[in-house]
């Protein structure tokens, strides 16, 4: 049902648009034949446009004022338009309605994109699973029925259903509708799925972690339904100003017929006054930004985002999972003795293959992928929840745990060993302690790794004068060795959910305009606080729900990116607006000296229109230069 609900909505609006394509494409041709002297109908072929984009504007503009005495832009354009129809000025008054049909067709256009697009993502969306049961057995099921912890076979070319962990096969898949990546991405045992994303190769067995609504897509479409590019703030107060506006051009307009009794100038006058290159100096830019962000992997809710923004002075860092990957990674191994580091490496490798434990698979990856360690048979083997894992191999009895478990098996630790230890400690490395026949055998340091786009990040943002500051729930050590590594200056380690909030709030308070960056539960309240919110990734709903900002591609240098996007942003918006004032003011004068004729006052209107349009268009091809 929300698949046609999509298309219907899709549907409508490309209607819609070809519709008023047709129509600028008809007044367009009309107004040429006119300007080029072909007249083979022996009347101005402006009517055309006239009747074609005029008259809807009039109906328009006198159902707001007449049924509601709504007061708006639109209303200075009819009266131009029925000004410029009284003096026989009928070419003047085509091309006002052929360039605000224009405006129209473009906005038009851009809300049928974001519709198209999110159909797009909706056919993406598996309807059905293939789950395995405990014998086997396959059968298809209803994605939506699929429960976490089930085991989904997908073959090569089909479209992987639910986000999960691969258990079995190896596979490439591309991950461009989720991710953005160009290139394929091959995935093996451990590594995680997304649903939407499509299965190249490889067969391939996974665990589902999430169910169907709460699946990476389904985030994605949910996202997408809420975004809402709105209108700007400037956009809001020149509505709130259009009273005065109509009212102060009809005034200046009053003036100029009762000052010079020339009807021609007073019309001339309301022509050059509508300001419709000023209205469209925001929000085509923002359009533009909008669909330039898209293309990169980042949605964004609201059009004055971009306004913020662009004078963030502050980033705000969650840690784990953002700058870094969330997940240990082997960072250094010690073996203590005379003891070899892989024969021992080895045995570790077996016992904890059978552990379900994080810093277990981490330890397991590592052996295999990087030492190539095969696997080794294990007898006896005991997971201890909160200590290690024990086993016996080749007739050894190996034990991989914390240095509490082995202290509680008698197993003591030189200070020579213990040297060793202290030195990735300081760096904030989590250790695992092995011990071999009760004798410690040697320590294997984890850490968090940070993304390999983390640091040029960090230094981009410092670049155009945005400095960074990271908030972790990790202890000093940890906090300190990531900071330094990503070159970031200030750091708070060990923060709560309400210590992020409060360090926002603080920085706010002091006048900092910040940018909250996280991907979790524990970020949400700081995303709500931040001058602007930025979810990251594959963010939990809840903090996605609070955040200005969605980077989907899960690429951390599109922070960076976004922030002088937004810039670049604000500074086409700036001379948008001082054209079209400079524009609008230099007309009004000109025209009210007699200069500037309605049909010369016409094509200078339009003109700075086209222009500001123009101007903003660039934006959407925008690359930054790095």
């Amino acid at each position: 049902m929300k698949k046609e609900n999509e298309k219907k909505k899709a549907a409508t609006s490309w209607n819609g648009v070809k519709w008023n394509a047709a129509v600028v494409a008809i007044s367009g041709a009309a107004l040429l034949a006119d300007v080029c002297g072909w007249n083979p109908w022996g009347w101005s072929g402006a009517w055309v446009a006239v009747v074609l984009c005029g008259v809807p504007i009039l109906w328009e503009a006198a159902v707001g004022f007449f049924g509601s005495l709504n007061v708006k832009t639109g209303l200075l354009v009819a009266l131009a338009l029925v000004a410029s129809l009284a003096l026989g000025e009928t070419f003047a008054a085509g091309e006002v309605a052929f360039i605000m049909k224009l405006g129209s067709l473009l906005e038009e256009w851009a809300v049928a994109r974001a519709r198209s697009g999110l159909e797009t993502i909706t056919e993406l969306t598996p309807l059905t699973a293939r789950v395995v049961d405990e014998n086997g057995v396959e059968r298809n099921v209803a994605a939506e029925e699929v429960v976490v912890g089930a085991r989904v076979r997908v073959l090569p070319g089909e479209t992987i259903p639910l986000d999960g962990e691969i258990i079995f096969g190896a596979t490439s898949v591309d991950q461009s509708v989720a991710t953005g990546e160009s290139t394929p991405v091959d995935k093996t045992i451990g590594d995680k799925t997304l649903s939407g994303t499509l299965n190249l190769f490889g067969a391939f067995d996974m665990t589902v972690e999430r169910i169907a609504a709460d699946s990476s897509i389904q985030r994605t479409i949910r996202w997408a339904r809420s975004v809402d590019v709105g209108k700007t703030r400037i956009v809001r107060i020149a509505d709130r100003w259009a009273t005065y506006v109509v009212f102060g051009a009809l005034a200046i307009a009053l003036g100029v017929w009762g000052a010079t009794g020339d009807v021609a100038r007073a019309a001339t006058v309301l022509i050059v006054f509508c300001p419709c290159a000023l209205t469209l100096a925001t929000p085509t830019a923002v359009a533009a930004a909008v669909g330039a962000a898209a293309r990169r992997g980042v949605l964004i809710r609201e059009g004055d985002v971009f306004e913020r923004l662009a004078t963030i002075s502050t980033v705000c860092w969650d840690k784990t999972g953002t700058l870094t990957f969330g997940k240990p990674e082997v960072a250094g191994v010690a073996a203590f003795g005379e003891r070899d580091e892989k024969e021992m490496l080895t045995d570790v490798a077996a016992v904890e293959r059978f552990s379900e434990h994080p810093l277990a698979k981490a330890i397991v990856r590592y052996c295999r992928e990087t030492l190539a360690i095969p696997s080794v048979s294990v007898e006896r083997f005991v997971a201890e929840p909160g200590r290690g894992a024990f086993g016996v191999v080749d007739d050894k009895e190996v034990f991989v745990g914390s240095a509490r478990a082995l202290a509680e098996r008698n197993v003591a630790i030189l200070d020579e060993a213990q040297t060793k230890v202290e030195r990735f400690v300081k760096d904030g490395c989590a250790v695992v302690y092995v011990a071999i026949d009760v004798a410690a055998a040697g320590a294997i340091f984890l850490s968090d790794v940070e993304r390999s786009t983390s640091a040029a990040t960090i230094k981009r943002l410092q670049h155009i004068g945005v400095r960074s500051v990271m908030l972790t729930g990790d202890g000093e050590g940890a906090a300190a060795t990531i900071a330094k590594r990503l070159g970031i200056d200030e750091f708070a380690a060990s923060c709560l959910p309400e210590n992020k909030l409060e360090e926002i709030a603080k920085r706010r308070e002091a006048g900092e305009r910040v940018c909250m960056v996280g991907d979790g539960v524990n970020d949400a309240p700081a995303l709500a606080k931040a001058t602007v919110g930025v979810a990251f990734g594959n963010s939990c709903d809840f903090a996605a729900s609070v955040a200005d900002v969605a980077v989907v591609s899960g690429d951390i240098k599109e922070v960076a990116s976004l922030l002088a996007l937004a810039r670049r942003t604000a500074a086409v918006v700036r001379f948008n607006l001082a054209f079209s004032l400079a524009l609008n003011f230099l007309a009004v004068a000109l025209a009210a000296c007699g200069w500037l004729g309605p049909t010369l006052g016409a094509l200078a209107h339009n003109a700075g229109s086209v222009l500001v349009i123009a101007n903003s268009a660039f934006l959407t091809s925008w690359r930054e230069k790095v």
